[in-house]
């Protein structure tokens, strides 16, 4: 390999690490072919090197002077790096949600919006007290509204503070009564902080008997459902919300155009399928 060849190389790799590691005494190593492992027992040896002091010094000062001069090079590995997590990332929740698809999918006690027996189900993992939950519901009811095949399953995942499971305890003892949806969506059509005082207050205006409200936010079934999705949420690495599952595509957040991107994934789902969901 050519000295040129080397330096060329060694530049477009600009990255903080290979920067770092070049820019120290003895750190660059030429090689013309791909480097033959040692044998197992034979201790390890840092590698000659067919460049003279000088050479190195050269390089090592060409190295940095490009680095200097294109900065943009350490954003292109940023990105590169940061695409390359997400789609292993990616590979890994399809896998997750494929060995977990009943829980996910098919809980007979999650609350479910849309059609009870729709052709495709989407889950979102929320919050009453996240912000971005209460954005991106607009268009999630205006998708249920607008797509009458959807099925939609929602899991409270409260993170966010006391008051945030306060409210999800309600919401699980308003599915008791039938009436999960209409206080979901006063609940997040609502302003200030959620819990139990202002949950209630919601649940009452949304029609629900009180005394069977109150006496069912003791049950057992709650505690098992908080706890289980809790759960659920851990195993496939779900640590914020909103958070949605499409099949087996994921939609962390409430993107601006999150109507467009559900459509999309539900599309692609009626027409390639889904093996899990």
């Amino acid at each position: 390999m050519s000295l040129i060849r080397s330096i060329r190389l060694a530049a477009v790799a600009g990255t903080a690490l290979v920067a770092g590691a070049l820019l120290g005494p003895g750190a660059l190593v030429a090689q013309d072919k791909a480097a033959t492992p040692a044998p197992a027992a034979a201790p390890a040896a840092a590698p000659a090197s067919s460049f003279s002091a000088d050479q190195k010094a050269e390089i090592q000062r060409i190295i940095k002077d490009y680095l200097v001069a294109n900065p943009e090079v350490f954003l292109e590995v940023q990105q590169a790096l940061e695409a390359k997590m997400e789609q292993a990332q990616a590979e890994k929740m399809k896998l997750a949600l494929a060995a977990h698809a009943d829980a996910l999918f098919r809980d007979p006690n999650a609350p479910v919006a849309g059609n009870p027996k729709g052709d495709v189900t989407v889950v979102e993992f929320f919050d009453y007290n996240c912000g971005y939950c209460k954005r991106g519901f607009a268009d999630l009811a205006k998708f249920i509204k607008d797509d009458p095949k959807v099925r939609v399953v929602f899991r409270e995942l409260p993170i966010l503070s006391k008051g945030s499971e306060e409210a999800a305890r309600v919401a699980l003892a308003a599915r008791m009564q039938g009436k999960y949806w209409e206080f979901h969506s006063a609940m997040l059509n609502s302003k200030g902080q959620a819990d139990m005082a202002s949950s209630l207050k919601v649940a009452e205006k949304a029609g629900l008997d009180m005394a069977k409200l109150k006496a069912d936010l003791a049950s057992p079934s709650i505690d098992e459902e908080i706890k289980k999705v809790r759960e659920l949420a851990q195993t496939l690495g779900i640590n914020g919300t909103p958070h949605f599952i499409v099949g087996d595509r994921s939609i962390p957040g409430a993107p601006q155009d999150l109507y467009e991107q559900l459509k999309a994934d539900v599309a692609a789902i009626r027409k390639s399928g889904c093996t899990s969901c």
